[in-house]
């Protein structure tokens, strides 16, 4: 790889990271090409993406950027898995780590917040905007269920209070 390249890789991963709300650092200590594609796919399905980096690359593209603090991660085989989403890089690194031994989260960040390993642990417990958003909107619209509910009552009450007289009408 000539100069140009390089400094063409490192202009991209600078803007790929400038846009990216969690940066997740991991160890790829021996994986096979078939997991690590089924990671990128399991990372894509989830809104993130992963990416093999070369440390002294990525250091210079963690520059003037949010993730500047991670920069002491990058050592050893490393990738990244970043997203907009906070938790989703977070959530698929994690599970993907708990069944893979071979791949070790090492930290990251989420905006400026620098994260160990139990910090990304704990974001990949989090639940995510869409899931939130769905929580959110089950909550708005449970009052109202239970109000349309109780005003459906008595009517469905009146109702039955007549079909029993009228039920009673015809056996006489």
């Amino acid at each position: 790889m000539d100069r140009s390249q390089k400094e063409q890789l490192v202009a991209e991963l600078h803007e790929t990271l400038q846009g990216a709300q969690t940066v997740i650092v991991t160890h790829n200590l021996g994986l096979t090409v078939r997991k690590m594609e089924d990671l990128r796919v399991k990372l894509m399905e989830a809104g993130a993406k992963f990416k093999v980096t070369k440390n002294r690359l990525t250091r210079l593209a963690l520059k003037d950027t949010q993730f500047e603090g991670i920069a002491d991660l990058f050592t050893g085989p490393t990738g990244i898995a970043y997203s907009e989403d906070v938790v989703a890089a977070a959530k698929v690194a994690a599970k993907f780590a708990k069944d893979n031994d071979k791949f070790e989260i090492v930290g990251g960040a989420m905006g400026t917040t620098v994260l160990d390993v139990a910090g990304v642990q704990a974001l990949a417990t989090m639940p995510s905007l869409d899931e939130l958003r769905g929580k959110l909107v089950g909550l708005i619209q449970a009052p109202a269920t239970k109000v349309a509910g109780v005003l459906q009552a008595p009517a469905g009450q009146l109702a039955r209070v007549c079909g029993a007289y009228a039920a009673k009408g015809e056996a006489a």
